[in-house]
């Protein structure tokens, strides 16, 4: 299959996965506490990616480490957590569509930071889609005067942290394999996700006997095992393919099956909401239309 093709199959099949995340995120946090979720997906996460590939550990360099923790904590670890305590307060179906910034924020990233050139047409993308996200904030606001939507600054700061890893990945870790870059970042995070863990009161008699506890303890099974272990290296692999910003183009469908998952859950979704989430992901055309073209690698 050519590389092409490839990279669009990646692109819908991880669209479908992680448009699903949310309504899960929402699912898991009737029975765990932001702490816990955050944790146990990362736990469930390393387990999942140890069982089927513990020995590309040995094929990372030591001097890809540094890049490799770098990635576990703005790619996973920091955003798994801030994404659990925002859908504490906003619908999950307004989580997937505020994460379609992401190609935007990979762009001043990757300029301010891997000193990535950009466009004029590119400086438009990213103000017209911080434009939509500040519309979809205010709306949500005013359709659910009871959910705090400051919480919603929390999916904008995580998918800044998506956006700083993309340009990890493709600028320090192209020549790593996809799944040493996976299990690595996990090999990097488990350890502090067991401490968190511990002292989270997840063992608590009361805890473990909840039947809500138990039931969430599946949805997040279900989420760390496709929606983090095998995205991650889907995902890794599709940067390393395409480029940064077309890898998080994917960001383009999440939200229409983020948005599906949360009308069946029966959230409010206005003309006002479709508006701004058209307007989030006009900005992110015009910033991919405005991408300088690059030779995918295989």
């Amino acid at each position: 299959m050519d590389t092409n093709r490839k990279k669009w199959i990646y692109l819908i099949v991880l669209s479908l996965i992680w448009g699903s995340s949310y309504i899960l995120i929402k699912k898991g946090l009737v029975g765990l506490t932001p702490i816990q979720l955050g944790a146990v997906r990362v736990l469930f996460s390393s387990i999942f990616l140890f069982l089927i590939g513990f020995k590309w550990l040995w094929k990372i360099e030591k001097s890809k480490w540094k890049w490799i923790a770098a990635s576990a904590m703005s790619g996973t670890f920091i955003p798994v957590f801030l994404f659990a305590y925002a859908e504490t307060e906003i619908d999950s179906s307004i989580a997937s569509i505020l994460n379609s910034l992401v190609p935007l924020f990979t762009i001043f990233i990757g300029f301010l930071v891997f000193k990535v050139d950009f466009t004029k047409n590119q400086v438009v993308g990213v103000v017209v889609g911080l434009l939509g996200a500040i519309l979809l904030i205010f709306q949500g606001a005013n359709v659910n005067p009871g959910q705090n939507y400051f919480f919603a600054l929390l999916v904008v700061i995580a998918a800044v942290c998506y956006a700083i890893n993309a340009n990890i990945v493709k600028s320090k870790l192209q020549e790593v394999p996809v799944m040493a870059i996976s299990v690595g970042i996990f090999a990097v995070m488990i350890f502090p996700a067991i401490i968190v863990l511990l002292f989270s009161g997840v063992f608590k008699t009361e805890t473990l006997q909840n039947e809500a506890f138990q039931t969430s303890l599946l949805y997040i099974a279900v989420l760390a095992v496709f929606g983090t272990g095998m995205a991650k290296i889907l995902f890794n692999k599709l940067i390393q393919i395409s480029n940064a910003v077309f890898s998080t183009s994917v960001t383009y469908l999440i939200p229409v099956v983020g948005i599906f998952w949360g009308i069946l859950d029966g959230e409010k979704f206005t003309s006002i909401h479709l508006l701004a989430s058209g307007i989030i992901l006009l900005g992110v055309y015009i910033v991919n239309k405005g991408r300088k073209k690059e030779t995918p690698k295989t």
